[in-house]
């Protein structure tokens, strides 16, 4: 069903009302007597949702979390910094390989015939690579879990070589989707993400291709929260290390070039609250995870995901004149999702505001019958257009004439 939450969100961001949401190079070791070093950026640089006091700076070049069910930004800093994008570049290598899925295109089964330049980066020991061998027949499951949890450098060239028949016509469709995406700030050179000129990427593009690959991909994290995957009798750990120490987190995707610091794309879920968030330019690997996940803990903290009892505000039906039945089902155009703070549940009312008193056969499913009202604390925050859910024959001669003696009576 279609989500109304970011169009409500958008609204809400216009209220004044400050909780309902719109929508491994280390650090040298400092001096025993060394004055602490300051944040990346000044508190007061730190956009938090509502206007709320930033509640800490992390130690990263840039930074954004978003509720993925609604779109709204809880915290974010340099989130439009351009930088290389490293292996977060694979994030849509794996996109377009699932859209493939989805089309038919190819089957998990499917076998891919590794080819001399995919085997030439698994022999490559600066990059990370899922061990493949020139010639071996593997299937496109096994790429999947090799590309996203092994980070495989190899695995990417051979699912782009299998798709697109190269890497650069592949890229062309990398660049093709993010520009269908909307991502306005990426530009990709390769399916791997290894650095070339004029390649580049933001925070916030990274979490806009998170948001879109979960929302037409849900089965992606069924890849993203493998703790380990095992080819060839080779196992390697999930570079996210995010997933060894929080059961809340269950994906996506990390990356790592020298010229660019350690970043980490992170989703995580808790108690009906969906998180997407990503720290780009941590100092070091060991960073990348605890500042990501002091990201997850303030925000499961200060915020919740709230979907009202809509049911209990209007109506299930609506009457039908001069129908084949004498009422249709209605309700809301979609999902009503809103981030707000922790604890102000209680003060959302939702009210019906009905446009008509009844609907004229022939009905046709979507027509509009009102709207809901979200408040908070009396003061309307959002509408939500009140549907049809099913259409409605308009009745013959007799059928018209027994419903109007019956109105009149």
């Amino acid at each position: 069903m279609k989500t109304i939450a970011v169009a409500a969100i958008a609204i809400l961001a216009a209220s004044s009302t400050p909780s309902f949401a719109r929508v491994i190079h280390r650090h040298p070791t400092a001096p025993k007597h060394a004055p602490e070093e300051a944040p990346a950026v000044p508190l007061t640089a730190i956009h938090v949702l509502g206007d709320r006091p930033a509640p800490f700076a992390l130690d990263a070049k840039a930074a954004i979390m978003i509720d993925a069910d609604t779109g709204a930004v809880l915290y974010a800093y340099n989130e439009h910094e351009k930088m290389q994008p490293a292996s977060l570049a694979k994030i849509m290598t794996f996109y377009i390989t699932l859209d493939a899925l989805k089309a038919g295109k190819i089957a998990p089964t499917t076998d891919v015939t590794i080819s001399e330049k995919a085997w030439r980066l698994s022999m490559n020991d600066t990059v990370s690579r899922m061990f493949l061998g020139v010639g071996q027949k593997v299937a496109v499951n096994d790429l999947l879990f090799g590309l996203m949890v092994s980070s495989g450098n190899d695995a990417a060239v051979a699912l782009a070589e299998c798709l697109a028949g190269s890497t650069d016509a592949f890229t062309q469709m990398m660049n093709d989707k993010a520009n269908e995406i909307g991502l306005k700030e990426t530009h990709f050179n390769n399916p791997d993400g290894l650095p070339e000129e004029g390649e580049f990427t933001t925070a916030a593009d990274m979490v806009a291709l998170a948001h879109s690959l979960v929302n037409h991909h849900p089965e992606a994290i069924t890849y993203t929260s493998a703790k380990e995957f095992t080819f060839d009798k080779i196992s390697q750990p999930n570079f996210n290390k995010l997933l060894l120490h929080d059961q809340r987190v269950n994906g996506i995707k990390t990356g790592h070039v020298d010229e660019a610091g350690y970043h980490l794309v992170a989703s995580a879920s808790s108690n009906g609250m969906n998180l997407l968030s990503a720290v780009l330019g941590a100092p070091s690997e060991a960073r990348r995870v605890t500042e990501s996940e002091k990201l997850v803990d303030w925000a499961f903290r200060t915020f919740v995901s709230y979907r009202p009892d809509l049911k209990k505000a209007m109506p299930t039906t609506i009457p039908v004149h001069d129908g084949v039945a004498e009422t249709v089902a209605i309700g809301p155009n979609g999902d009503a999702v809103f981030t707000l703070g922790r604890g102000e549940e209680t003060k959302v009312t939702v009210q019906f505001e009905p446009a008509v008193r009844y609907v004229e056969a022939p009905v046709q499913p979507g027509g509009s019958v009102g709207d809901l009202t979200v408040l908070l604390g009396g003061k309307p925050q959002a509408t939500i257009p009140i549907i049809t859910k099913a259409g409605v024959a308009r009745a013959g001669f007799f059928g018209r004439l027994r419903q109007k003696i019956g109105r009149m009576l």
